[in-house]
């Protein structure tokens, strides 16, 4: 069997789970990396000069690398900024949606009115393109409310108010202030649900939709779910308290009706579809949409795939995911984030990164890491995703906080409460 090559755009921890998942498959071959990282450089050719953002030049190296089979998008921004489509229009097989379909994640106010129109369940909403009419809506709301920034914003454009003058100190901040940049062009203000949330990843194939096991992230930087939103602080899979009920129930009324809805609108949606969820006591409720794998929850769902994740990436390019068996191993997977001291905020980079005797079954997913002078260092706030398997969440997570113990830097920190519930 000829083995294919495969290029990843992206260097982060879920770049890296989806390098080591493609690089188990039997017919891969070369896996390239754009910009990659320490982690991904064991298992990839990895070009650090070349940012995920920059199309031109990832175009460019596609064009000049013949042998590259497949090119696999990961992360918001090189899908929002139309890369999948530059390459299709050169005839280049790539994985992951349209600049078009994309925008599901990069417009809240996109996505919340798609919800609207065709009936998926979700928080009432107000959308403002001006400062002055969100106040005077924030004036007269009931609270708490939410507040998201309308376009990327690294998954931290989200603040969720308590009071009025939070909320009016919110708005300041997206819109007045630009926290999040253009992000906040505009203001998605909605209503605070109450619940459990989940987050269930989905490949579709623009008409096809296959759930992957549901995983639970956990956004706040500090133990007790305390202090600022990160990008993720660690995660777990499976999620006990989401049943058979709620899958047959996010099946009908989330999962199919928003891949049908895409579609009606003429943007079929091809790649991973990120839903989260909340868990409400009147039904489920779309919380956001992301057009990619989640970072951490990748970590926690590639590693219990029993599937070759290079066929379903096959399968979802042509359109025949529906013919594809996908099945998941019974066994857990717990992911503990090591980070930088002072993440989500300011914090230094290139601390060297200690390795001591890492168990085997321990999974370390680099996720902001570079090489210097041939050691390996920090170079983000989210540094690695320590990684196990177990028979049950207990044991996944008893293995995950053991694999950490065997890795330190200056200044790291991790909370000591991942999937708390066990």
């Amino acid at each position: 069997m000829e083995k294919k090559n495969v290029l990843i755009v992206g260097g982060g921890g879920r770049e890296h789970a989806i390098a080591w998942k493609l690089g188990q498959s039997e017919k891969v071959g070369k896996i390239y990396a754009l910009p990659g990282n320490a982690g991904i450089a064991e298992i990839a050719e990895c070009h650090p000069d070349i940012k995920a953002t920059d199309i031109d030049k990832i175009v460019e190296f596609v064009e000049a690398h013949k042998d590259i089979y497949m090119t696999v998008v990961a992360p918001d921004d090189p899908l929002a900024m139309g890369l999948v489509n530059r390459l299709n229009a050169k005839g280049h097989r790539a994985f992951g949606p349209t600049a078009e379909a994309a925008i599901i994640e990069a417009s809240k106010a996109f996505s919340k009115n798609l919800m609207k129109k065709y009936g998926i369940p979700t928080a009432e909403y107000e959308v403002f393109d001006s400062a002055k009419a969100a106040h005077e809506y924030v004036d007269k709301c009931k609270v708490p409310v939410v507040l998201k920034a309308d376009g990327l914003a690294l998954g931290k454009g989200v603040l969720i108010c308590g009071t009025r003058e939070a909320a009016h100190d919110g708005v300041k901040e997206i819109m007045e202030d630009k926290a999040f940049g253009a992000a906040g062009g505009k203001v998605v203000v909605e209503s605070f649900l109450v619940g459990e949330e989940v987050s269930v990843l989905a490949y579709c194939d623009g008409t096809t939709v296959k759930p992957m096991p549901a995983s639970r992230d956990h956004k706040r930087a500090l133990d007790g779910d305390k202090g600022l939103n990160t990008g993720g602080m660690g995660t777990y899979s499976p999620v006990p308290f989401y049943t058979k009920r709620h899958e047959e129930e996010a099946m009908q009324k989330i999962f199919v009706p928003t891949v049908n809805a895409m579609k009606s609108e003429g943007r079929p949606f091809k790649g991973v579809l990120y839903f989260g969820l909340m868990l409400c006591e009147d039904g489920i409720k779309v919380l956001e949409y992301n057009a990619r794998f989640g970072d951490p929850e990748a970590q926690v769902v590639l590693p219990r795939l029993k599937t070759d994740l290079f066929d379903v990436f096959e399968a979802v390019i042509d359109g025949t995911l529906e013919k594809l068996d996908v099945e998941y191993r019974e066994e857990a997977c717990v992911c503990v984030v090591a980070a930088s001291g002072g993440y989500p905020e300011r914090y230094e980079k290139g601390k060297e990164i200690t390795f001591s005797d890492v168990p085997d079954d321990i999974m370390v997913f680099h996720a902001g890491t570079a090489k210097k002078d041939g050691k390996v260092v920090t170079s983000g706030g989210r540094v690695l995703g320590v990684t196990a398997l177990g028979s049950d969440l207990k044991a996944a997570k008893a293995r995950a906080y053991e694999g950490i113990k065997h890795i330190s830097f200056d200044g790291m920190f991790y909370r000591h409460d991942i999937c708390k519930i066990v």
